[in-house]
């Protein structure tokens, strides 16, 4: 037998063999749990999140140095999909407090993303994940979680450091429906 005829003679008897292997339905099949909906679930928590809301305050806490409220003005917006947009604009002076604090501050003292959002129910946890952007670095660093906790229409954000304390606190209005 030439090399290439055992080749295809090896092709046929595995075509064959397979062939006599017919799909079958599993006979045990994989129950799935239902979607948890309502109060305290990931849906629930994805609706509240979902639209527009207004930055009410925006504090930081530098290492050894007393906190400091920022002044400027922003918005996220959430869709369904959990989709992120956020604009965050400080003032000259909180810019400069932003630096100082060792954030990188873009030259128009203007914060601009988008991307998308995991929330973490258990930890009430909320991590951003940036569209083809590095997430930076720094005490803020959008790489590092936001925990949240919610009152009627206020979200608060709190950025933790390594060990646990805040790092900066930012409380947030949902803006009225259109």
């Amino acid at each position: 037998m030439t090399r290439h005829t055992a080749l295809v003679f090896l092709a046929f008897v595995a075509l064959a063999l397979s062939s006599g292997c017919t799909a079958a339905p599993r006979q045990r099949p994989v129950e799935m749990g239902p979607v948890a909906e309502g109060a305290g679930s990931l849906a629930a928590a994805r609706k509240y999140l979902e639209g527009s809301w207004i930055l009410e305050s925006f504090e930081i806490f530098p290492p050894g140095k007393p906190a400091m409220k920022l002044v400027g003005s922003g918005t996220l917006s959430y869709d369904k999909y959990s989709n992120l947009r956020m604009e965050l604009r400080p003032d000259k002076a909180s810019a400069n407090i932003l630096r100082d604090a060792g954030v990188k501050v873009p030259d128009d003292d203007r914060f601009s993303t988008d991307g998308r959002t995991a929330v973490d129910l258990e930890n009430h946890k909320i991590t951003y994940v940036l569209d083809g952007k590095a997430p930076g670095s720094g005490p803020l660093a959008l790489s590092r979680p936001r925990y949240w906790q919610v009152e009627n229409d206020m979200l608060t954000l709190t950025t933790k450091d390594d060990s646990g304390n805040p790092v900066s606190v930012g409380r947030w209005r949902k803006a009225p429906a259109q």
